[in-house]
């Protein structure tokens, strides 16, 4: 159930964090990996780590907030690779405020990565998903959008974000009931807190403004919640992702995916 040979993964947000580990993973399970990320330096620098340890790998820029930059990154990935599989629509990013200082500017840009992101490359990917596949039925594929526990409920300082990740849930179930009849599931993994660049940044950011230390802040509130106060892994959600992609039917569709040491049980 492990293999992904002959598939291909267009990961956004793929140079750094989550969507690292995903690329890194799925290459060793045997997809060609389309490396996305507005940066196209440190896109270009993953993909040639793949590629140099065996795998299958391509840098994209895609600024996922522009629907002709995603178009044609998703269109090169499937002109250098023959078909898309599989999208994980991961990137994303954190601004933190309370709602009356939230610049309005700022919940814009937040909504326009996650929401319009998630979108538009959904949008861009089904293009190749729902194509004939030459027997008269759909190619298929798998959408997989990176949420959180914030997806499922609140924290301070976090409106933009939590609305965000709450409409991906949208989008998913969507998906998942247009796309079946072409052969296309959809899920929304949701980690809990896990310790990446982005949220690296949070702790001092948070600490400022609740008035706390940061050893406060990774005990009291990022962590308070776990069953055992322990941070997730790129690791766990990257095995997550490998799982959803393999899963052989549509028995698993339009779920939620909560990946978070028990933060949030449903």
């Amino acid at each position: 159930m492990t293999s992904l040979n002959g598939k291909v993964a267009l990961i956004t947000g793929a140079a750094s964090g989550l969507g690292k580990a995903i690329a890194e993973l799925y290459a060793q399970h045997g997809a060609s990996v389309a490396v996305a990320d507005i940066n196209q330096d440190a896109a270009d620098k993953v993909a040639a780590e793949i590629n140099a340890a065996g795998g299958k790998a391509l840098g994209v820029a895609m600024d996922v907030t522009s629907e002709d930059a995603v178009n044609a990154g998703t269109d090169k990935v499937v002109a250098a690779f023959g078909r898309l599989d599989i999208l994980i629509s991961n990137a994303g990013v954190q601004i933190i405020n309370p709602i009356e200082q939230f610049a309005f500017a700022d919940w814009k840009k937040m909504l326009a990565i996650h929401l319009d992101g998630g979108f538009l490359t959904t949008k861009a990917a089904l293009k190749h998903m729902y194509k004939d596949d030459g027997t008269g039925k759909s190619r298929g594929g798998i959408v997989i959008y990176m949420g959180s526990v914030h997806s499922h409920e609140a924290s301070k300082l976090k409106s933009a974000y939590v609305t965000a990740k709450h409409g991906l849930l949208g989008l998913a179930r969507t998906l998942a009931k247009e796309g079946a009849p072409h052969n296309v599931r959809s899920h929304v993994i949701c980690p809990g807190f896990v310790r990446t660049p982005l949220v690296e940044r949070q702790i001092p950011e948070q600490a400022k403004e609740l008035g706390i230390s940061e050893a406060d802040v990774i005990r009291n509130v990022m962590l308070k919640d776990t069953v055992d106060a322990t941070f997730t892994t790129v690791e766990d959600i990257a095995q997550t992702a490998l799982y959803l992609a393999t899963f052989p039917s549509a028995a698993l569709t339009g779920q939620s995916i909560v990946v978070s040491h028990g933060w949030f049980m449903q």
